[in-house]
């Protein structure tokens, strides 16, 4: 398992988050390059269907357009996105052989049934889908927040550390409150990818 090297100053991440409309078709996604230290060296954004299955590939695409081999890890801010548009954080790990950290916000019993309402005749591929997920690790944040954490390619204590650096206030980590930011800021501008 590769670590975070959490050792290093300049530890750089791809931190993604997404914003859209209920009744659009598709999701805004925004990706920052942020620096441990906060700096911003690069942006990239793409796209994602709303029910649909391409979120994935879409990350996928937004890292190979960056061409940043100096990305040390990824963030995402949930890996179910665009109304049930669930991330395949072992596939983009084993894609892309660097740490890949989803992070949430609120506990749940899970979105089973909400999937079998949504996807009335396809609920199995994408209850399979989520399953692949497994369960989330709570973190209680130096700010007193709790966060829950899916990860591949590393370990809870080093993204514990970690998101307590980067954490400036409340239950956001810097790098992806910048790129929930600017995703929304994208979508208010009728911008489209």
């Amino acid at each position: 398992m590769r670590s975070l090297h959490l050792e290093k100053k300049g530890l750089r991440c791809l931190a993604i988050a997404e914003s859209f409309r209920q009744n659009s078709k598709r999701s805004i996604l925004s990706g920052v390059v942020m620096r441990r230290d906060f700096l911003i060296d690069g942006f990239v954004f793409g796209s994602t269907t709303l029910e649909g299955d391409d979120a994935t590939d879409e990350i996928l695409k937004m890292y190979d357009i960056l061409a940043r081999p100096d990305i040390n890890y990824v963030l995402i801010s949930g890996l179910i996105v665009s109304l049930y548009n669930i991330i395949d954080i072992k596939k983009l790990y084993h894609n892309l052989k660097i740490p890949i950290i989803g992070v949430t916000y609120h506990e749940s019993s899970g979105i089973e049934s909400a999937l079998k309402h949504h996807f009335p005749n396809s609920y199995q591929s994408k209850i399979y889908e989520y399953k692949k997920l497994e369960h989330r690790e709570k973190i209680t944040l130096n700010t007193s927040h709790d966060i829950f954490i899916r990860k591949e390619g590393c370990e809870i204590n080093d993204v514990e550390k970690l998101l307590n650096d980067l954490t400036l206030q409340g239950s956001y980590p810097e790098p992806l409150r910048v790129s929930q930011l600017l995703a929304k800021t994208l979508l208010q501008k009728g911008l489209t990818f």
